[in-house]
Parts: C-alpha cells; sequence; structure tokens
C-alpha cells in the first residue's frame, strides 16, 4: 500500500488536535483525478471543522479545501485531463487538501491560471468560487447595480470587490481603519471605515448586500438594501422575518465547486484583471499554527501551505 503524509484531526478541540501523520495514498474514484499536492490554502472551514462543527464528522480526517497541484493519475471517465497537469480545484467533500496527494472530482478542477505560482493559485478556488457565486449564482448582480460587501478585506472579499467592479457594478464596501486603503486599491468606489460610521448610516439603496460577517453588521446590512433587493450570506442564515419585513430577498449560501467557474476566473487572473494575495507562507507540517493565525485574523488575505 502507497503512503503519504498528511494533516490529521484525531479529535474535535483546539490546535492540539492536530498532528501530521503517514495515512495510505488515496485512490480516485470514477470522474476523479488523484493531484500531487504542491500548496493548500487554508479557510475558516478547516478550524470550524476541527472545532466540532459537524459532530458526526468520522475521526480522524484531514483537512483542506482548495489546492494547487499537478495530475498524478486519472481515474475512471475523465477524459478533459492528462497525467502532469498543473491544476487547482477543491477536495472531494471539501476536505484532504492538507496532504502529499489529494483525490478531487474533474467537475471540481481546472488547469491552473498561467500567471500565477502554485502558491498562488492555491488561494483562489474556495474565495473565487464563493465571491462568484455570492455575487452572480445567488445575487444576480448586474452591471450599473450597486452592491455592498461586508468584511471587503478577507479572502473573499477581495476577490469579490475585483468581481464586481469588472461586472461593472458600483461597489461599496466595508472594511477597517488599517485595511481602507487596501480595499480601495481593489477597485472598491467607497469603503466604508465600521469602526468609525454606521454601514447603514453611509449606504442606502443597494441591489445587493454580500455579507461575509454576520451578527449585528448583517441586521445593519439589511437597512441599506432597497426594497425588492438581496442580502446573501456566507457566514450564517439571515433573518427570514426581517428579510420579509423589508422586501428583501435573502439567502445562506455554501460554495458548490464548479470547474467552469474556475475556468473563468483563470481567463481573468491571466488578463490581468485580478489580483491575487498571498498573506503568509507556511509548511504544511505547521497547519495548526496556519490555523490559528485564520481564526484569529492574525493576517488580512490568504494563508497557505507549502506541502511539496
Amino acid at each position: 500500500m502507497e503512503m503519504m503524509k498528511a494533516v490529521r484531526v484525531k479529535r474535535f478541540g483546539g490546535p492540539e488536535t492536530i498532528t501530521v501523520q503517514r495515512i495510505p495514498k488515496p485512490t480516485p474514484h470514477s470522474g476523479e483525478l488523484l493531484v500531487r499536492v504542491e500548496a493548500a490554502a487554508v479557510n475558516p472551514i478547516d478550524w470550524k471543522l476541527r472545532e466540532g462543527l459537524f459532530k458526526d464528522l468520522a475521526l480522524p480526517f484531514t483537512p483542506g479545501a482548495d489546492f494547487c497541484g499537478v495530475v498524478e493519475r486519472l481515474g475512471p471517465g475523465v477524459e478533459a485531463f492528462e497525467k502532469g497537469d498543473s491544476v487547482y480545484g477543491v477536495a472531494r467533500g471539501s476536505m484532504g487538501a492538507d496532504a502529499e496527494f489529494v483525490a478531487a472530482p474533474q467537475g471540481s478542477v481546472a488547469l491552473r491560471p498561467r500567471t500565477l505560482s502554485p502558491i498562488e493559485a492555491a488561494c483562489v478556488p474556495v474565495v473565487g468560487l464563493t465571491a462568484w457565486q455570492g455575487l452572480f449564482t445567488q445575487g444576480a448582480l448586474k452591471a450599473g447595480q450597486t452592491v455592498l460587501i461586508l468584511g471587503a478585506s478577507g479572502g473573499v472579499g477581495s476577490m469579490a470587490v475585483q468581481l464586481a467592479k469588472l461586472a461593472g457594478a458600483r461597489v461599496l464596501a466595508t472594511a477597517a481603519t488599517e485595511n481602507v486603503e487596501r480595499v480601495r486599491g481593489l477597485g472598491a468606489d467607497q469603503v466604508i471605515d465600521y469602526k468609525k460610521q454606521r454601514v447603514d448610516e453611509a449606504a442606502e439603496d443597494v441591489d445587493l448586500c454580500l455579507d461575509l460577517v454576520g451578527g449585528d453588521l448583517q441586521k445593519r446590512g439589511f437597512l441599506t438594501v432597497k426594497l425588492g433587493g438581496r442580502l446573501i450570506s456566507t457566514v450564517q442564515p439571515p433573518d427570514e422575518a426581517l428579510a420579509a419585513s423589508r422586501g428583501v430577498m435573502a439567502r445562506f449560501l455554501m460554495m458548490k465547486p464548479d470547474a467552469d467557474q474556475l475556468r473563468q476566473l483563470a481567463v481573468k487572473i491571466d488578463a490581468g484583471e485580478i489580483r491575487v494575495e498571498v498573506a503568509k507562507i507556511l509548511p504544511f507540517e505547521r497547519a495548526a499554527e496556519a490555523e490559528e493565525l485564520n481564526r484569529r485574523h492574525g493576517v488580512e488575505g490568504k494563508i497557505v501551505l507549502r506541502v511539496q
């Protein structure tokens, strides 16, 4: 049996539950690729699963949703890729990427953007797909409309600002004082410093509010949306009663892997239309440290684990 090194969570809890172990290399099922992982990004879902978000999740497990690497083997029925292709995408079930090899459905994978390194490309899949689906698939954003992005300085928010601007929307965004200029540099037309000003006093009549924060800020976001507008949240189900009272369509978004959207993102990246920022690079043996940095918002931007 072929073995590999992988990050493992042995029980629910804090970072002390994370180890690096040797486990069997995965076998690609029908329609899947086996990818030799070069880099894997860290996302909030990693530490949320570790802390027990889903108590019925089988233990131990390997965290890690998005990755970049090289195709090692093709499962039955895979014809769109070849061994040796450099790809990026989302692991099966959004878990398993923090390892030397990962199996992923071909519908969750695309060729890596040519202009990005593997480290940079690993940053894109989860945040890119979440932003795309929040803005367009669920949010139905169109050119000439106004979008308010709550939490624009994070990974999803940074991508959403750029995609919304490319689509011809007017972009309003919230950020902390220290991140205002960075978010403005991504293309936001107006950046609201939430430490100094209430969002519902600084924005009104928006067509779409993309909520990446939740809590009280989500409630204030509702007050900015026009009658018939939309609020899409990636962090918590919106208040249905409040949505009905405001005449707003509100939905909770769970990202779905989509190879076609990954290909479209790659085209925009290679055209120089989207900037990808890496905040910190760590060896994957330091996954516990990386997850804690993400949990504490220790850095602004994406944290990437260098695997091979």
